[in-house]
């Protein structure tokens, strides 16, 4: 007799399409014979995966039809099943394979829309925070101001694609003009993607505004970043660059030599799994 920890193991691998024979062997058929019983579980196990990355990466879904992502996601979820209850946390790995599934080989763009899509939906569902008051750091000693750390909400996320991914975004959205169509030849764009409010959005950066933002995010002191940024564009100015921030309401915390804010005062916010 095998212990429960055996059996959920074995019923796990079952349900992903993996050997039955040790499950199989521990169901009473009843009418209805194990093998039979196992493959209606695996059939509800694999269409609601699929329904949640569909939900996730609707964009996706558009540029290679149902059909296709349908056997794209049954690959997918076959050697990457859910760690955690929630649903909306499945699939951030989705991308990474898709660049990687010969079947997409052609579609070179295709992981970076769904990288696109993937930081759409961390941002909806990231925790609410407190933003920084910009009061803080007037407080900062000027001697200090260079060493200054600043936290980004939780919602952002730093993307670069070669592919013009947010026009391939936008022209497959719902009431999109249908005759529209983008140029890969278009180049590529660097993408800030956040939570403003209650609304996802995204916008193209600089080279200099991502390498800014790109450093913050890695914890790197406000000098670090203005270098970086500067190292892309001579040119960058602060003042601008880090009053948008302040003022979108994205900085969340911050730390100098000699002050702190206490962390970045994030509130859970509940999400329905």
């Amino acid at each position: 007799m095998s212990s429960p920890r055996e059996l959920e193991r074995d019923f796990a691998v079952a349900l992903l399409g993996g050997p039955d024979e040790a499950i199989t062997g521990q169901i009473q058929g009843d009418g209805l014979e194990p093998a039979a019983r196992i493959a209606i579980y695996r059939h509800h196990v694999l269409v609601t995966l699929t329904e949640a990355l569909e939900a996730t990466y609707p964009v996706v879904v558009r540029l290679v039809d149902r059909r296709f992502f349908a056997y794209a996601a049954d690959r997918y979820i076959r050697d990457n099943p859910p760690i955690g209850p929630c649903l909306f946390e499945y699939g951030e790995s989705f991308a990474d394979f898709l660049s990687a599934f010969p079947p997409c080989r052609d579609l070179a763009y295709l992981a970076d829309v769904a990288r696109l899509e993937w930081a759409m939906n961390r941002a909806l569902h990231a925790e609410d925070a407190v933003t920084l008051d910009p009061r803080w750091l007037s407080a900062v000693p000027l001697d200090e101001v260079a060493r200054v750390k600043l936290r980004l909400h939780p919602s952002v996320s730093l993307l670069e694609s070669p592919w013009p991914i947010d026009q391939i975004w936008r022209t497959n959205q719902p009431g999109a003009d249908p005759e529209a169509t983008v140029s890969l030849d278009a180049g590529g764009v660097r993408l800030e993607i956040c939570r403003l409010e209650d609304d996802v959005v995204f916008r193209p950066m600089t080279s200099a505004t991502y390498a800014f933002e790109r450093a913050l995010a890695t914890g790197l002191d406000l000098q670090r970043a203005v270098d970086a940024a500067r190292s892309a564009d001579p040119s960058f100015d602060l003042t601008p660059a880090l009053g948008e921030l302040l003022d979108q309401g994205l900085i969340v915390g911050a730390s100098a030599p000699s002050i702190d804010t206490g962390g970045p005062g994030c509130k859970p916010t509940q999400h329905p799994c």
